[in-house]
């Protein structure tokens, strides 16, 4: 098979949307599938792998991290595209990709499917504080039921994210096909991370890899942080990452006190260093409650490390405390350090969920998930040919 992605976003600007695509790429790749994937380019960005075109973009004021793609740009691809005969468009973005892979689709006549990938209910508020959170919500949902019933078919990670989006309206064939857990390396070593960081081998420790962005709620795990700390006094917090919200974050943590707790360490290598930091970790801590999915909650699974999070939206359908490696938390200050405390005074309950961690995120094995992929395409392709062939022709009359 044959397929075009486009997407507003992609390495080596780091996010979720970035590691699955690479993901699906690689899987589909493996699979005896052809993926060639349209993205922006980025300033000083170099030694592309191969199957990318890059599309000048301009810079974007309000999030200097990422770039819009010019439509132009990417529709005068046409000619060149249709030569390479692609089966389907996978469109990975609502953005400029969005527009761009519609129209492509109608040029080239081939189907078009998009994955869901951001929750932009709970999205738009935080960037626009201005604006009624009714407005914003009221305006996400129109937006996405708009764009989604203008496809050919939905992929969704989540099953909250499905049932969220048939209350919008959406009538769309969709499939739910989580992003498969992109395997670290499980070499990954977590006493290196913390000699090199200056943090004792004993000191209880809690990491939080993502995005550090508004919408991640990354301000409820500081505010739990400071009640643990007041049990656990030596606890300290490695938050990995980088994002609109980071100074937000260390004047909150300033104001808490928590300067000898929490540790901003930036982006990290995928290959090495974000292993590390993961083992590095007595426990993940994540709280986000717009998530779609939660593949950092897989990563630390997979790598035996225990999770603490909060199950809404996406990562209800990850976590269980049915021997699923991680201790389920609500949506509360009082429950959550409750619960961080207990694990990290627990060294036999650390040890259990490390060992299960591992085997229990196998289920999310990114090569099965990509096969459940390309199936949907076929799919799509066939039910596509099939209606072709019903339709009247041109000026003939239908029986």
């Amino acid at each position: 098979m044959n397929i075009l992605m486009l997407s507003d976003v992609y390495f080596p600007r780091v996010n979720g949307v970035s590691t699955s695509i690479a993901t699906f790429r690689r899987e589909l790749d493996a699979l005896g599938h052809r993926v060639h994937l349209i993205a922006p380019a980025y300033p000083g960005a170099s030694d592309d792998e191969p199957g990318i075109t890059r599309v000048a973009a301009r810079y974007l004021f309000a999030d200097p991290e990422d770039r819009m793609m010019r439509r132009g740009r990417v529709l005068s691809l046409t000619g060149t595209l249709a030569a390479q005969d692609f089966d389907i468009i996978h469109i990975q973005t609502p953005f400029i990709a969005h527009h761009a892979g519609v129209r492509l689709s109608r040029r080239l006549g081939i189907p078009r499917v998009e994955t869901y990938h951001t929750f932009f209910e709970e999205y738009l508020y935080h960037y626009l504080p201005w604006v009624p959170s009714a407005l914003t919500r009221f305006a996400a949902r129109r937006f996405s039921a708009m764009q989604c019933n203008d496809l050919d078919g939905l992929v969704v990670p989540s099953t909250a994210m499905a049932e969220r989006l048939r209350v919008y309206g959406v009538h769309v064939p969709t499939r739910i096909i989580p992003t498969g857990v992109d395997t670290l390396n499980p070499a990954g070593d977590g006493a290196a991370f913390r000699r090199d960081l200056g943090i004792a081998a004993d000191r209880p420790t809690l990491v939080h890899v993502g995005r550090i962005a508004h919408e991640k709620n990354i301000d409820f795990l500081l505010h739990m942080l400071d009640r643990v700390r007041r049990e656990i006094p030596e606890v300290l917090l490695i938050v990995a990452g980088e994002g609109p919200a980071l100074r937000h974050l260390k004047q909150l943590g300033h104001r808490l006190g928590l300067d000898g707790h929490l540790r901003f360490v930036g982006y990290l290598d995928r290959r090495q260093t974000l292993a590390d930091c993961y083992r590095a970790a007595d426990a993940f801590v994540f709280a986000s409650r717009t998530e779609t999915q939660g593949l950092v909650l897989l990563e630390a699974l997979s790598l035996g490390v225990p999770v603490i999070s909060t199950a809404i939206m996406g990562t209800r359908d990850i976590l269980t405390e049915q021997g699923g490696g991680a201790l389920v938390a609500e949506d509360d200050l009082t429950d959550y350090s409750a619960k961080v405390i207990a694990l990290l005074r627990d060294l036999q309950l650390r040890a259990k969920l490390a060992a299960e961690g591992p085997a229990y995120a196998e289920q999310w094995n990114a090569a099965a998930q990509a096969r459940r992929l390309a199936g949907f395409y076929t799919d799509i392709i066939h039910h596509n040919a099939a209606t072709d062939m019903e339709q009247p022709a041109v000026g003939s009359t239908p029986h």
